[in-house]
């Protein structure tokens, strides 16, 4: 984590496999940083975006930790905590007026965890792995990597026990720029 760019952090480039374990996918704007560099490039998503990259930089590794607590806390809320602006500029002005709101209906763990994450200043933020490791929210947690991977993960999957209707399917594409309605396949009309 202590070497990509923020872009890599966002839900649409985290899936799980079989096993139900996290891939990270999606390097295309990634970028190798050593530690002790700094980057000064603006790419990513604009509402995974630190501070200090919206600003044009310097930044390194800390705006990583940022774009993670901007993750956690939309799947923990179901929004994110700064609303999408339509350019860098504006989503800065935002970031920066940003007044750490977490929901008060949040444990007090992750409310922590969040506030660490998503704040201002990266000499601040919680930005080293072995801190992460130790904070309270992941209290009991082993982060052997080795271990984690031998063991599948409980998940459970929601599905359709019936087929959905043609007007309900189209709620599921209602995000896609193309019409993928057309590339579904009607067992009914096959």
């Amino acid at each position: 984590m202590n070497n990509f760019s923020p872009v890599i952090f966002q839900m649409e480039n985290i899936l799980l496999d079989e096993r139900g374990h996290l891939k990270l996918t999606d390097f295309g704007l990634s970028r190798h940083l050593p530690q002790g560099t700094r980057a000064y490039t603006i790419c990513g998503t604009l509402q995974y975006m630190a501070p200090e990259v919206l600003s044009g930089g310097p930044y390194n590794h800390a705006a990583d930790w940022w774009s993670l607590g901007v993750l956690l806390f939309s799947l923990s809320t179901g929004k994110f905590p700064v609303p999408a602006e339509r350019d860098h500029v504006a989503m800065l002005a935002s970031v920066t007026h940003y007044d750490s709101a977490i929901p008060a209906s949040l444990n007090q763990g992750l409310s922590l965890l969040l506030h660490e994450l998503l704040c201002q200043n990266p000499f601040h933020r919680l930005r080293y792995l072995h801190h992460f490791q130790v904070h309270p929210f992941f209290r009991g947690v082993a982060f052997d990597p080795e271990l984690l991977q031998k063991h599948p993960v409980n998940f459970v999957m929601e599905t359709q026990a019936t087929q959905p209707s043609p007007s309900s399917e189209s709620m599921f594409f209602k995000d896609f720029d193309c019409n993928l309605e057309s590339f579904l396949v009607h067992p009914s009309l096959a």
